[in-house]
């Protein structure tokens, strides 16, 4: 096996849930130039980074791409609500709307000034013609007869209104020093008050986190794969279903579409929930149900692009399950593998086959007796379900506690019991394999699903009735051109 020169080397940390989220319920702000800004705390309150309690502030974790290829920016921010209880906040925009009040006055006199301006440009002609006769009937008061007197008397009557256009004047010149004024002041006050807050307007903010949450989607579909090198603490979601049970968004469709799905339950189950967002997930509100043509087994379901691949209650049948219209697409057997608990991981429960995907596509995790019980991975095509190809891991399925896949490397676990650590790693593009040690807290020690999004980059758990999430710390390698 060759090994390409590695020019440069960076690790990306992944917090991609936060920023799928971030258009909807983040209500806190970050800087856009690589800053860090922590806050005291052990890693565990990563949690508050999704779903803070009213007391506490938000940990936003992001990241936008370096000269260097590194997806790099940690934030730490206050909610909003904290925000709006802060009276120098109130204070500071209360200054700001007034500022722009006064801006809004400066433009009308501005408006105003400009009008009576062009009144005395037109009326310029008008004064020239009077100041001749005048000057005139003051050379020669005889040459000045009844009607020549009456068409400066006119001409006078017309330039009267030209006295209130200059009294205004002198008043609109009085306000505008008043306001210029009271505009220096308020720059001052505002000046003072940011620089002790050290913060800014709450919209600006916003709009500034939503800068950085496309900047973060654009570095990451930049880096594309990398290798696992670590595990986040877990961020519990939910508490909610039976102690066995899936739950998962869709791993290839538009970050736009935030629908998460939930399904209670490793047997002949047929209920699926579909919540609008995981806002709505976490409060148990906003959601359709799907019943299924046929039961499950297992728990490793998946969601793809609008579909859920899940395994038919005892049988090695694929059944491909589309949403919009409620209807099988397709549904196939998978040859020669196991079911109804013949090789299931080490905590039973049917899971038999176990499908997933990642950024290489869509996979069948499963064994055969041919295979003597180790783990077998097929890559299937999607819209027909057939096997494109096959892998022997050598790893035996009954001595894991869970997989998932990442780029198309195989990641097992060697528990689903507390103490649990990601073991074995197989990689496809290589057919090869190695031993790993990469520890994770199992905060509720029985996992019974472990499955990696490719579109959020975190790993979706079923933990004893508990919904975690846990974010992935991949090695990402960037090759130049010639490598």
């Amino acid at each position: 096996m060759s090994v390409p020169m590695l020019k440069i080397g960076a690790v990306l940390s992944t917090m991609a849930m936060v920023t799928n989220w971030m258009s909807q319920t983040l209500p806190s702000l970050v800087g856009l130039n690589g800053t860090t800004i922590s806050r005291g705390g052990t890693s565990e309150r990563i949690v508050s980074a999704l779903y803070p309690s009213p007391e506490e502030g938000w940990q936003i974790y992001s990241s936008a791409q370096d000269a260097d290829g590194k997806c790099i920016c940690t934030v730490v921010a206050p909610a909003q609500n904290m925000c709006n209880r802060d009276p120098r906040s109130r204070q500071l925009r209360q200054l700001m709307e007034k500022v722009q009040n006064i801006s809004q006055s400066m433009e009308v006199l501005d408006l105003r000034t400009y009008r009576d301006l062009q009144y005395v440009r037109n009326t310029e002609s008008l004064m020239k013609v009077v100041d001749g006769k005048l000057k005139v009937a003051s050379d020669n008061p005889r040459s000045l007869n009844p009607k020549g007197f009456q068409e400066i008397k006119d001409k006078v009557s017309q330039l009267l209104p030209l006295l209130p256009v200059l009294d205004q004047y002198k008043m609109d010149a009085k306000m505008i020093l008043h306001l210029r004024e009271e505009v220096r002041n308020l720059s001052l006050v505002l000046m003072a008050i940011q620089e002790e807050m050290g913060a800014y307007d709450y919209e600006e903010l916003r709009q500034r986190v939503l800068l950085l949450e496309t900047r973060l989607h654009s570095c990451m579909q930049k880096l594309g794969c990398g290798k696992l090198t670590g595990v986040s603490n877990p961020i519990t979601v939910r508490a909610s279903g039976s102690r066995f049970g899936s739950w998962m968004t869709d791993t290839m469709i538009p970050s736009s579409d935030n629908r998460v799905w939930s399904m209670d339950g490793y047997y002949k189950g047929r209920r699926v929930l579909e919540y609008r967002t995981m806002n709505d997930f976490m409060k148990g509100q906003n959601f359709v149900q799907h019943l299924l043509p046929h039961p499950w087994a297992g728990t490793g379901h998946v969601v793809y692009n609008g579909s859920l691949y899940y395994n038919k209650y005892q049988s090695n049948i694929i059944i491909k399950y589309h949403f919009r219209s409620r209807s099988v697409l397709v549904q196939r057997s998978l040859s020669g593998a196991g079911y109804n608990n013949t090789f299931p991981y080490s905590w039973g429960g049917s899971s038999d086959i176990d499908l997933m995907a990642d950024e290489n596509g869509l996979w069948a995790v499963y064994t055969t007796i041919p295979n003597a019980g180790n783990i077998v991975i097929s890559r299937l095509e999607p819209m027909s379900l057939e096997v494109l190809q096959t892998w022997d891991t050598g790893f035996p399925k009954r001595s894991a506690g869970e997989s998932f896949m990442i780029c198309g490397t195989l990641y097992v676990t060697n528990s689903h019991l507390a103490g649990a650590k990601i073991y074995f790693a197989y990689y496809t593009n290589t057919s090869s394999y190695e031993y790993t040690d990469i520890p994770f807290h199992n905060q509720y020690s029985h996992i019974s699903m472990m499955d990696y999004n490719p579109r959020e980059r975190v790993l979706y758990t079923w933990n004893n009735g508990h919904q975690v999430l846990y974010n992935v710390t991949l090695f990402q390698v960037i090759k130049t051109s010639g490598d």
